[in-house]
């Protein structure tokens, strides 16, 4: 890899300097002028910036605005567009954020621009150094920044985080968060919550790595410092920090749903060591619990086998915490309550898809709910105030593994020889099963969207299936730790990808859009009547939210796979989104990498809005 510009970090008094007036927040943070908790707490609400992943707490990807809708969409057109630059034109899965006129987006290989909106000059980049020898999984990406008083956050691909002042673009600190070269990188956007009890504002932010036996692991951060207030890691049984000691264990420190071996050093078998479970997509934050929720990563290696006792039943053993959704305590990082979806985990179905805040009532009875399209296939409506299980339901087609999910307990009901067993004696690998949905998902991290107009959720799906089969693995740090081999395969000849409009109270899908190559960007809903995404082949595309018809579209010149955004500037509504393909589908080989070659790859953003003669 070339050399990388770095800039120099200043000195701390000269960083704090950067900060301009400084003033004493509510709770003890020193926060500089600029954007405040409150401004992060209304971002669904203002129109005139975008100030967090998801657009708010809630992370609903819903705006009030109509300026845009169903009537003149037909007319929007290109207000400008910004090239990234150089040669680093893979993977943009960005969702960028809007403050003061300055769109800040981040890029492939850990860089952030700052952007003029009106005009789409650049104002600054930032090209962090990145060492040669990072271990990305899924392609060299970076979903986005947060942003607090006059500072901008991103993360980094060898497991840092970094804070820069959002006017000159210079860095005011750095925190190495964990070993690059055991296979930590950070690949999410921060997320900012505020906690209801001590008043403080902290900066949250997880790990990505469990394809290499990382143990996953939350963290909360003083904005302004970049200071650790609390670790809380997602394997059970394993130690979390608190103000720099040890706090407690995560679950019971015996780890019961992790099966024992007496002849290791832990007593327990070589996978809890290295067990998985990392937080890697941003979180969701409910003010009114005082809860960050979270989904938490496969358990690693792969191989269920691995994570059992021999001869034993893999559904004996949970190992929590993990692909599944966390409820944790913003003061201490204790975790509140846990939600599994795949309970052992065989097929890497994760659990890290977006966790979305919404309301809904029943029986005269407002419930208060999480949903979460998993790429297990199934749609769960969570209860947020205690983790408790409301419903699940199939959107996507041809669910082999499971038949359903017991309304009674929550937990699937597995199909029978759908796990991958294990290699025959004298063999050294096990036989192939064909399993759908792959370890791609019925959807992957890509965002959904919820409309409080029509009450649905707008989500971009896949149909695609997958041989797997099992091999023998032994943890080494750095190396890939799946134990499972795999290839994914098409399901249907006329696409992959299908956006869904889902009804999370009635179980039910509303409408459905084929696209030819999988869906991997995010989602948009407005008060417009419109759903904006993106697709493989370059469109990005305006879809009628009650009807599903396709209103507009509009080729970048690349894949899109990042997140679109809509603001209001000078009176006008305007539309946002990054355009570069790359990501993991192209990587992971099989009928994907053929079908997904003659894509070009690139690296720009896009702004439209309608002219106003």
């Amino acid at each position: 890899m070339p050399e990388i510009k770095q800039v120099k970090r200043p000195g701390r008094i000269k960083a704090l300097c950067l900060a301009m007036s400084v003033s004493l927040a509510a709770g003890g943070n020193a926060v500089a002028a600029g954007v405040s908790w409150e401004d992060i707490v209304n971002d669904a609400a203002t129109t005139e910036d975008v100030l967090a992943y998801g657009i708010g707490p809630k992370a609903q990807r819903w705006s009030p605005m109509d300026a845009i809708n169903k009537d003149n969409v037909k007319r929007l057109l290109p207000a400008w567009s910004f090239s990234f630059g150089d040669e680093k034109q893979r993977g943009q899965e960005s969702q960028a954020l809007v403050h003061d006129g300055t769109i800040y987006v981040t890029g492939s290989y850990s860089r952030l621009f700052a952007i003029d909106a009106r005009t789409g000059e650049r104002k600054w980049a930032y090209t962090y150094r990145l060492p040669d020898d990072i271990r990305p999984c899924c392609d060299v990406v970076n979903r986005g920044a947060a942003i607090f008083g006059d500072l901008i956050y991103f993360g980094t691909l060898d497991a840092a985080i970094v804070a820069l002042n959002k006017d000159t673009g210079k860095v005011v600190w750095k925190k190495k968060f964990e070993n690059h070269k055991a296979g930590y990188t950070m690949t999410g956007a921060p997320t900012l919550v505020k906690d209801q009890k001590t008043g403080k504002v902290l900066l949250i932010h997880g790990s990505s790595g469990d394809e290499f036996g990382v143990i996953g692991r939350l963290y909360a951060r003083d904005p302004m410092t970049g200071e650790e207030v609390w670790m809380r890691p997602f394997v059970e049984g394993h130690m979390g920090r608190l103000n720099g000691e040890e706090s407690t264990p995560t679950g019971d420190p015996d780890a019961p749903s992790w099966p024992d071996d007496p002849g290791t050093e832990t007593g327990k078998v070589e996978a809890w060591s290295h067990g998985g479970g990392a937080p890697w997509q941003s979180a969701s934050f409910d003010v009114e619990t005082n809860t960050i929720i979270i989904g938490a990563g496969n358990p690693a290696p792969w191989n269920t086998w691995k994570r059992t006792s021999p001869g034993g039943n893999p559904q004996d053993y949970d190992n929590l915490y993990t692909s599944g959704q966390v409820g944790v305590d913003p003061t201490t990082g204790e975790v509140k309550w846990f939600y599994q979806h795949t309970p052992n985990d065989a097929w890497d179905f994760s659990g890290n898809n977006e966790l979305v805040l919404f309301e809904y009532d029943e029986n005269g009875e407002t419930i208060k709910a999480t949903a979460h399209a998993d790429r297990n296939g199934f749609f769960y409506v969570v209860n947020r105030e205690d983790g408790g299980f409301i419903r699940g339901f199939p959107f996507v087609d041809n669910i082999t593994w499971a038949t359903h999910i017991d309304p009674e307990t929550g937990r699937p009901v597995e199909v029978e020889g759908q796990r991958p067993p294990l290699p025959a004696e004298g063999e050294k690998r096990g036989a192939s099963i064909e399993v759908s949905p792959p370890f791609l998902g019925g959807k992957n991290w890509n965002p959904m969207a919820y409309s409080q107009d029509t009450g649905l959720f707008y989500l971009g799906a896949n149909h695609w299936k997958e041989d797997y089969w099992t091999e023998e693995v032994t943890y080494t740090e750095g190396n890939a730790y799946l134990g499972q081999g795999f290839r994914i395969k098409k399901m249907y000849q006329d696409h992959v990808g299908v956006l869904r409009a889902v009804d999370p109270v009635k179980g039910e899908i509303v409408w459905s859009h084929k696209e030819r190559l999988p869906l991997w960007a995010g989602v948009l809903a407005t008060a417009g009547g419109l759903v904006f995404t993106g697709t493989g082949d370059g469109y990005l595309k305006a879809f009628d939210a009650e009807s599903g018809e396709e209103l507009w579209k509009f080729q970048t010149g690349s894949g899109i796979i990042s997140c679109p955004i809509t603001w209001e500037m000078d009176g006008e509504q305007y539309i946002g989104v990054a355009s570069g393909y790359g990501g993991a589908v192209p990587l992971w080989g099989g009928d994907m990498a053929d079908l997904t070659k003659p894509v070009s790859q690139g690296g720009s953003f896009w702004v439209f809005k309608i002219p106003k003669n």
